[in-house]
């Protein structure tokens, strides 16, 4: 137990008791003072280091490490003994560890999640266990704001992971912090085990999840809402996000939740916010009003259909009625472009669909697919959500080339395994014309003697500023129009040539996109009123940083 001013931090907690709490460790920074009240003399080096001095030290610990996982199971271990020096550390070298606590490192993470488990993290409600959720979430004795859950089910483009999902959760809330400024006492992954239908899980000794396989739908509904209202009654408050469910769970739990409590789904939401904005910066590069565009995605699943949909609500907002701005969207899948003639549609895939009527004729097979449809429609851009890897080929982006100056192709699939095309095939493939980004880093790529940057369509630019906003305004729920708020700070918090801001700007802007999503969310009603000024200090109070305070006992 422990209380937390400005200034100290009180605690009951003394010796080996509180060097293994992550949150209240100090390790080498504890002071001689501090060693005596709180019992750790002889029970650390006798050398009492800075925040900044344990940073350097802990940097040359990870930079020699030979491999992004091993790079990634140091800083997991950082971060599970002691979070102000793991936060610290990362904001000081943000965009060199973001791939590895995150995308794409974090897959390989999920992947092996049973073999590199060390200490517990989080929150796993089993289905067989499903009658104690209550009890689970009541052994989390802080008052959280941040939970991102997942059910394993899609993890990235490596499909599904059973419990191994923790890990995205995990690497989403560090963000959360390291971005956003939630504090990590704040934030609580968890993950609902359903089983698994990886059959390699269900053989492994060593896994640790459920071995059983997944739950059909009625039972998962009934689960899936137990535990949302299980925590209506716990965090009434908190801001629930889910990430890396199917595509046939993750819309109608979205539609079903959104309007019951402060939630959104990054995959649908978050991927399609920063694809949108992204994508409202190339088109101004390239001089071409995006309401006057058409775009063509390669794979129709819930991230397809969720990017699609926030362009599509972006033309709405500069004039094009709905009707004419999903005529401007192509979806294609792995049967070909979705037509209204095609059987077995999700809902959310019944709205993008043409009239095969005004198709016919585009292809001499089956269907109608990607090379057809750039042929016959001449998209100005086209982004790659398929999750397969080499499914923009040469000649698709040569002739993307051929029907425009500055062709825009985006290949957003993760891990960078998956992706539809790497930077160099496109920028080489295009003559150096394309605007290019990409789902995972990538560096730079250097053609006929000039740098080609490659932006990095990550959720990062998104989510902690829209979390952040949604805590500072108290938001109710998380709106299309909050969204399109986030949508448009960013877009114009890109430098004049380019398509994202530069990841050392990213915590300026999440304060930007904070601001403009709680003022949004007051707007529609969705937040009590307050002066602008009055908000951004609401916002500023928010923001945890990575700072140690004074550590005294606690007398009781």
């Amino acid at each position: 137990m422990s209380e937390v001013d400005s200034n100290c931090i009180h605690t009951v907690l003394t010796g080996r008791t509180l060097l293994e709490n992550s949150l209240l460790n100090k390790d080498t920074a504890f002071s001689m003072e501090e060693r005596s009240e709180l019992e750790l003399h002889g029970l650390l080096p006798p050398r009492v280091e800075t925040l900044e001095e344990q940073c350097r030290r802990a940097y040359k610990s990870f930079s020699v490490k030979p491999t992004p996982i091993l790079k990634h199971i140091y800083l997991r271990q950082l971060q599970d003994t002691n979070e102000t020096l793991y936060y610290a550390l990362i904001q000081r070298h943000l965009e060199e560890m973001l791939p590895i606590i995150y995308t794409p490192v974090v897959g390989q993470a999920c992947q092996r999640f049973s073999d590199l488990y060390r200490r517990p993290r989080g929150l796993y409600i089993s289905y067989p266990e499903r009658d104690r959720i209550d009890a689970m979430l009541a052994n989390f004795k802080r008052n959280i704001e941040v939970i991102v859950v997942t059910d394993g089910e899609r993890v990235l483009g490596l499909g599904d992971q059973g419990i191994g999902g923790m890990g995205i959760c995990i690497g989403k809330l560090s963000l959360y912090t390291a971005v956003g400024g939630i504090a990590p006492n704040k934030t609580l992954p968890i993950t609902l085990d359903c089983g698994t239908n990886n059959q390699q899980l269900l053989d492994d000794p060593a896994y640790l999840g459920w071995r059983h396989k997944r739950i059909d739908d009625e039972e998962y509904y009934a689960f899936v809402d137990s535990f949302i209202q299980a925590l209506k009654r716990r965090w009434p408050k908190a801001l629930l996000q889910f990430e890396d469910f199917a595509i046939h769970h993750a819309t109608p739990l979205l539609d079903k939740y959104r309007s019951e409590l402060c939630s959104f789904n990054d995959d649908i939401q978050g991927t399609a916010a920063v694809a949108a904005s992204t994508l409202l910066a190339a088109a101004r590069t390239a001089g071409k009003p995006l309401e006057e565009m058409k775009i063509a995605f390669l794979g129709a699943g819930s991230s397809g259909c969720g990017i699609a949909g926030q362009i599509i609500r972006l033309m709405v907002e500069r004039g094009q009625t709905e009707e004419e701005a999903q005529k401007r969207i192509y979806m294609v899948d792995r049967f070909g472009l979705l037509n209204d003639e095609m059987e077995g549609l999700y809902p959310f895939q019944q709205k993008l669909t043409h009239k095969k009527s005004e198709i016919e004729g585009w292809s001499n097979t089956d269907g109608v697919f990607m090379m057809d449809v750039i042929r016959h429609a001449k998209p100005d851009a086209i982004i790659g959500v398929s999750g397969q890897p080499g499914l923009f080929t040469k000649e698709i982006i040569e002739q993307m080339a051929e029907n425009h100056k500055q062709p825009i192709i985006f290949a957003l699939s993760n891990p960078s395994s998956q992706i539809e095309a790497t930077p160099e095939q496109i920028v080489s493939w295009s003559g150096g014309r394309a605007l290019v980004a990409t789902g995972s880093p990538f560096d730079p790529v250097e053609f006929n003697g000039k740098v080609y940057p490659v932006a990095q369509c990550n959720n990062i630019y998104i989510f902690p500023g829209l979390g952040l906003g949604a805590l500072a305004c108290g938001a109710e729920q998380v709106s299309d129009g909050m969204l399109n708020a986030a949508v448009e700070t960013l877009a114009i918090s890109a430098p004049e040539g380019t398509l994202l801001p530069p990841m050392n700007d990213i915590k300026r802007v999440t304060g930007e996109i904070a601001r403009a999503v709680a003022l949004q969310a007051q707007k529609e009603g969705l937040a009590p009123e307050c002066e602008v000024s009055v908000l951004e200090e609401r916002i500023r109070q928010q923001i945890w940083k990575p700072e140690y305070r004074r550590v005294r006992v606690a007398y009781c």
